[in-house]
């Protein structure tokens, strides 16, 4: 079974947590601090496989996790980085953030590898945080926090010219006599379940790609009948061929298809409406008229002072559609080489909060008091004026809003209890 859309969940990985420890040797009385950093989270990368062309293994997994970084150790020993993670894709895949649907990057043209999401950074060892006036740091920092997402992946089928009509107007047919598809072909709607591709190898030219789309119906861009499931297909289309049964063997009005087909193409993106098209008019083999009617010559009318040239032909026999393959190459070739890309709406890396500083809240026995210390600390007391209302207030919001309040009150401190924090001693009150 065809599977072009898949929603699953990526995780990078953590930093690793920066080590607390004090080199300790025979000899030896003060060694200081030898606190080894946290190694890096692994990365969630995404590369193009061209050997793949449908979603279907997203199936089956759909959690996919970096490894996380290592805690730092003795001996300024830094942790092992967390094991990247690489997930396959088949070109032409949009990776969306699922919430707002948003396209985070297009897996086209020359974007063959992409590091979606960054590892957490690994978390300073204590020894960075050795000074003249605190030679014993007994905090680290914290390794980055991982990031992660909930994709949605949507398989967008890169070809130069997509077909499009009604089920049942020859579209499978046409396509297998052009190229080496081979489609499923039979009398019934929605033999095509799935986009068919092929290459055109035409004398003379470098050749083109072409997508047969499962047939169109009215309202497929409201999701009525299997048209919008893969109207994304033509997404990328350079130029679109309209057929139709020119015989009207369905019992339709080919005229009325038409519009109603562009109107679909129109209501889904207005874009791929306004890109060039032929129409085929399909089936001649089988016109018969009890009036002498020409219907090519109909279409013709209608459509042609439009801009919009109609070339007779017969996917069965054969006739009219080498015409009909060169006038699109002579329109490709005017319009250029390069792959329709999808442009990035979604930015991952506006997720990434910078790592606190490192600081830690402990009890000395010795002096009977609470410490905290730190470079987050140090930093706040350097820009604030505790001597003015509106700083004080800043300070006492500072302590609630890092959970400084919560860990001294979870080391058991009571109302009147010192507090110290680099020669700033206050009392504890609530």
């Amino acid at each position: 079974m065809f599977a072009d859309r898949a929603k699953i969940y990526v995780r990078s990985g953590k930093g690793g947590d920066g080590h607390v420890s004090f080199r300790r040797e025979k000899y030896v009385p003060s060694g200081g601090p030898d606190g080894g950093d946290g190694g890096h989270g692994g990365d969630v990368i995404f590369v193009v496989d061209e050997g793949l062309n449908t979603l279907i293994d997203f199936r089956h997994i759909r959690k996919y996790k970096a490894g996380d970084g290592e805690e730092g150790g003795k001996k300024n020993c830094r942790g092992k980085d967390g094991e990247d993670i690489i997930i396959k894709v088949p070109a032409g895949t949009v990776i969306k953030e699922a919430q707002s649907g948003q396209v985070i990057t297009d897996m086209s043209g020359d974007n063959k590898r992409v590091v979606l999401l960054k590892g957490g950074k690994g978390g300073n060892g204590n020894q960075h945080y050795a000074t003249s006036t605190m030679q014993a740091p007994k905090y680290a920092q914290p390794g980055q926090a991982a990031q992660e997402l909930e994709l949605l992946l949507e398989l967008k089928v890169i070809a130069d010219v997509g077909l499009v009509g009604f089920p049942n107007v020859g579209k499978s047919t046409f396509l297998s006599r052009v190229t080496n598809a081979r489609p499923k072909i039979a009398n019934y709607h929605f033999t095509t379940l799935n986009p068919n591709l092929g290459v055109v190898d035409l004398e003379g030219t470098g050749g083109f790609v072409i997508a047969d789309i499962p047939g169109l119906i009215e309202g497929a861009s409201e999701g009525i009948g299997l048209g919008h499931e893969f109207l994304r297909h033509i997404e990328r289309t350079k130029v679109i061929i309209h057929i139709v049964d020119a015989a009207g063997t369905e019992g339709r009005d080919p005229i009325q298809d038409i519009y109603a087909i562009n109107k679909e193409l129109e209501a889904y993106n207005p874009e791929i409406a306004a890109r060039p098209q032929v129409i085929a008019a399909n089936k001649i083999d089988a016109i018969y008229t009890e009036d002498g009617s020409d219907p090519v010559a109909a279409i013709r009318a209608e459509f042609e002072p439009k801009g919009i040239k109609v070339f007779p032909m017969s996917a069965v026999t054969g006739q009219g559609i080498k015409e009909l393959l060169y006038e699109v190459n002579d329109m490709l070739v005017n319009i250029g080489e390069e792959t329709t890309v999808f442009a990035q709406e979604y930015f991952p890396e506006s997720m990434t909060g910078s790592v606190d500083d490192a600081y830690t809240v402990t009890y000395d026995e010795e002096e009977d008091e609470y410490v905290v210390e730190g470079p987050k600390i140090e930093k706040m007391l350097g820009y604030t004026n505790l001597d003015s209302e509106k700083g004080f207030t800043f300070f006492q919001n500072f302590l609630k809003d890092t959970g400084i309040l919560e860990e001294l009150e979870a080391l058991g401190i009571q109302e009147g209890d010192t507090v110290r924090m680099y020669g700033l001693s206050f009392d504890y009150y609530k």
